[in-house]
């Protein structure tokens, strides 16, 4: 698996938490966040998978990336 080269300016450790908690922290990290700057979300809730591409194309934010790792996601958000 390659690594993702994005420096995020906040990551959101949202892993535990059931939806839509992943996806309430990360709206909150990234209505908080400069303009351009990349919010990383950590979930391990599959939810996610759906939730936050739908909400980044409703809400205007780029959706950079989307990693699948061992025991999580990592979802990496750029705010418009």
């Amino acid at each position: 698996m390659t690594e993702i080269d994005i420096e995020p300016a906040e990551t959101v450790d949202a892993r535990g938490a059931a939806c839509p908690g992943p996806l309430m922290d990360l709206i909150g990290a990234i209505r908080s966040a400069e303009s351009g700057a990349v919010v990383c979300l950590l979930s391990d809730t599959e939810q996610s998978l759906t939730d936050v591409p739908e909400w980044t194309d409703e809400a205007g934010y780029e959706l950079l990336a989307t990693e699948e790792r061992d025991d999580h996601y990592e979802f990496y958000v750029e705010k418009a």
